[in-house]
């Protein structure tokens, strides 16, 4: 590669970098601005009363935890579930029809969300179900179950049964192998799993507005305070919520081990 295609490479690279986080380096400039009217949208002036009071609004940090509340409880679902799915699929690969069933499983993704929605809603109905915390936590798992099972069953594709069997034949029951052997194995998978799981319930806009009745989660509250008002509190959540985030990938990955000693022997 010649330098002149290195710089160009380094450029876009860059250029890429900043269209992807400028947004989120202007929402955490703006959560210390001191707006003077509703909506922060003008840089007025620097403040840290809105970190000092990030709950200020009432309806604001309802929605707020009852999307976190949400969130947590609807990818625990979706992991468990979509967990059991994997392993399912991972050990019934010589059976008959393996491959539609992944393809079913995969079928989901493909769709458009508000196909899924109304689809939700048609069945709620039809089955007399009030809409409300169980319709979304039941929304909200079924539409994760497909990203979470196939994570998982991405991480299971280079596991060896013979290391659980072998854990069995020492002397282990199948419950202990599986925790002592399969489970360590699958738990970055899991975590992966989970964290995907969780970011898409948690910014989810179109199911909610189907199924959520009279619960606000925090994107139908903001996709309403927009029209109205734009507070300084939302940019506070919106970077708590981002720094949580970064830091949960931080711990998620594990160090890389220093290599000892020089090259390969010659």
């Amino acid at each position: 590669m010649t330098r002149l295609a290195r710089v160009l490479l380094l450029l876009g690279s860059l250029l890429a970098l900043a269209l992807l986080y400028a947004p989120l380096l202007v929402t955490l400039l703006f959560s210390f601005n001191a707006p003077r009217g509703r909506f922060n949208l003008v840089w007025q002036g620097f403040t840290l009363d809105n970190w000092r009071h990030p709950f200020a609004d009432a309806a604001l940090s309802q929605a707020f935890v009852t999307s976190i509340g949400l969130a947590l409880a609807a990818s625990l679902l979706a992991v468990l579930l979509g967990g059991l799915m994997a392993i399912a699929l991972s050990r019934a690969r010589r059976l008959p029809g393996h491959r539609w069933i992944a393809l079913l499983l995969a079928l989901p993704l493909t769709n458009p969300e508000i196909v899924l929605a109304t689809a939700l809603l048609n069945l709620f109905v039809a089955i007399n179900l009030p809409r409300g915390v169980l319709t979304l936590l039941l929304s909200h798992s079924l539409f994760c179950l497909s990203y979470a099972a196939l994570t998982l069953k991405a991480r299971l594709a280079g596991f060896d049964p013979a290391l659980e069997l072998a854990a069995q034949d020492l002397g282990a029951p199948p419950l202990q192998a599986f925790r002592r052997v399969t489970l360590p194995l699958l738990a970055p998978g899991l975590l992966a799993a989970g964290l995907l799981s969780f970011s898409l319930c948690f910014d989810d806009v179109v199911i909610s507005g189907f199924t959520a009745g009279e619960i606000v989660t925090l994107p139908l509250y903001l996709a309403g305070a927009f029209l109205r008002e734009i507070s300084p509190q939302i940019q506070v959540l919106s970077s708590l919520v981002l720094l949580i985030s970064a830091l949960l990938l931080v711990l998620a990955t594990p160090p890389r081990p220093e290599r000892k000693g020089g090259g390969p022997p010659g």
